[in-house]
């Protein structure tokens, strides 16, 4: 099969470099392991995490488009008791759309619609990627297989993207990658450490979804590892691990958590709560439903990249089991303000991500390969100690712009909670760019971060951004007849790229007076 442009992976990144280098004419094969397209928002069940200001700027025309199509497929679809702009489907504390993930599959569908009815988009869901063919530094081939069927495609492109969550095309084909912490001798970082150390990645977490149905009983059967969960007591923890002590993602002191809004400590339910039914007028007496992603149920015991197929396996188990212990724990013996113990009215409800145990299909991956770009973005970077401005550092070839605070879980190598104060921040084209291929770009989490600064560039509207960038240079590539690299060391293509960037709708500088 010959078409443009291979994007591998349908997350976020992956959808929106489909939708811009399909609106700029080209052909393109896009794969995705499961059999949901959307990453982050869908299988992995985590609603955006935004910036304060991301309803009035601070996003690309398309992700807006998506946000909106979020909010008015609630509105259009049920009796929603108070329909605005700002409508908050779940009053969820972590995001202003805060949303099932349902709902923004559908919405990606429908906004990749008519690419896929012309067959100007092939899409593969349930695809892995196997093998690539690679010739000095450019990748000419690569090949898939359907985990169902069996079947295998061989497909020639001029482009590439890498669009996995954990940059599953770099080992295959070569490319030079980072993964885990750098040291200062390397990145120079006031928060690096001394020495390097690549089993220092943040946690990975399985999101589970509850239902809460006050007075009735879903008590899920005793997970198999629930003795261990239950006793389990990380060094880093100040008490056991199922509870609702967990350090403070700031001050790493301890920090009391409730289940719901009591006089004290933080409502985990309403968190990620996506669904909030006093929002709606129905005749069905539905429940309030979260996602949990919480401290409790980050998993750090062991990596699921880069590591044997029989530790991953593993891994993933454990991962699983953590989640369904926490639910098993908050349902059998979480204190309550009452003096009672449990909430047995929690139901974890499979339907929502349509998988046999409940669970979200794909664990949510915080810290991915990452290229050894043509630049690296470093703390220096973002730190508002190194920057006198409002904004983070101003690169010359950014190709959008973002904004959080460096925000890093605990680590698979024993480290707690790390944060630290970014900047809002750009988007600098090098980071996208890999040194040692020419027609290959980071299309996700794998551009050229650091394990400091993925923190602050790993989240929904900059993955987007990402991914939309890499989507239009290719497009602008073939146009120009020239390469990524060219275009960013050439001050006339570089200039004449951005104009079409900022016509498409990205935002490539921060307002004047954004705060």
């Amino acid at each position: 099969m010959l078409v443009d442009l291979v994007i591998v992976g349908g997350g976020l990144g992956g959808c929106a470099a489909a939708l811009s280098a399909c609106a700029n004419g080209l052909r393109v094969f896009m794969t995705e392991e499961t059999d949901w397209i959307g990453g982050q928002v869908t299988s992995q069940g985590v609603p955006p995490d935004e910036r304060p200001w991301i309803e009035q700027f601070g996003c690309t025309k398309r992700y807006r488009t998506y946000r909106d199509n979020v909010r008015d497929t609630y509105i259009k679809t049920f009796n929603v008791k108070e329909a605005s702009s700002s409508f908050n489907p779940g009053n969820g504390l972590v995001s202003k759309i805060c949303h099932d993930p349902r709902v923004s599959l559908h919405v990606l569908n429908e906004m990749l619609m008519p690419y896929l009815l012309t067959n100007q988009l092939l899409l593969s869901l349930n695809t892995k990627i196997l093998s690539v063919k690679k010739i000095d530094k450019t990748i000419r081939e690569m090949t898939f297989e359907n985990t169902i069927t069996a079947e295998k495609v061989q497909v020639i492109a001029p482009y590439f993207i890498d669009a996995t969550e954990a940059g599953d095309v770099l080992p295959l084909a070569d490319i030079e990658y980072v993964v885990g912490a750098e040291s200062k001798a390397e990145t120079g970082e006031p928060h690096a450490l001394e020495s390097s150390n690549p089993e220092d990645i943040q946690a990975f977490t399985y999101v589970l979804p509850m239902e809460y149905r006050e007075g009735e009983n879903h008590v899920i059967p005793e997970p198999e590892m629930y003795e261990f969960w239950r006793e389990y007591h990380p060094d880093i923890w100040p008490d056991r691990y199922l509870s609702f002590f967990a350090p403070h993602p700031i001050t790493k002191e301890k920090r009391e958590y409730t289940l719901f809004r009591e006089e004290t400590g933080f409502p985990l339910w309403e968190y990620r709560r996506i669904f909030d039914k006093n929002q709606f007028d129905s005749k069905y007496k539905a429940g309030d439903i979260t996602l949990m992603n919480w401290p409790q149920n980050d998993f750090f015991l062991g990596n699921i990249y880069d590591v044997s197929e029989e530790d991953k396996k593993k891994h993933v188990y454990q991962a699983k089991q953590l989640s369904l212990s926490l639910l098993y724990w908050l349902q059998t013996e979480a204190p309550r303000p009452d003096g009672a113990k449990g909430y047995t009215g929690l139901k974890l409800r499979k339907d929502i991500f349509a998988t046999k145990d409940g669970l979200a299909k794909s664990a949510y991956i915080r810290e991915s390969r990452r290229i050894k770009a043509e630049y690296t973005i470093v703390e220096q970077d973002v730190s508002p100690d190194f920057n006198k401005g409002r904004t983070g550092k101003k690169y010359h070839d950014r190709v959008g712009i973002g904004s959080y605070s460096i925000d890093l879980h605990p680590s698979m190598a024993g480290r707690n909670y790390l944060d630290i104060k970014a900047l809002p921040y750009h988007i600098p084209l090098g980071a996208l760019l890999p040194k040692d291929v020419d027609n290959v770009l980071a299309g996700c989490k794998n551009i050229g971060t650091t394990h400091i600064t993925n923190g602050c560039y790993r989240l929904h509207p900059a993955e987007w951004n990402i991914g939309e960038a890499c989507g239009a240079l290719v497009a602008f590539c073939i146009k120009h007849n020239t390469y990524p690299k060219t275009v960013r060391e050439d001050k006339k293509l570089l200039s004449a790229f951005q104009v079409e960037l900022r016509n498409d709708g990205f935002e490539l500088e921060w307002p004047e007076d954004f705060y």
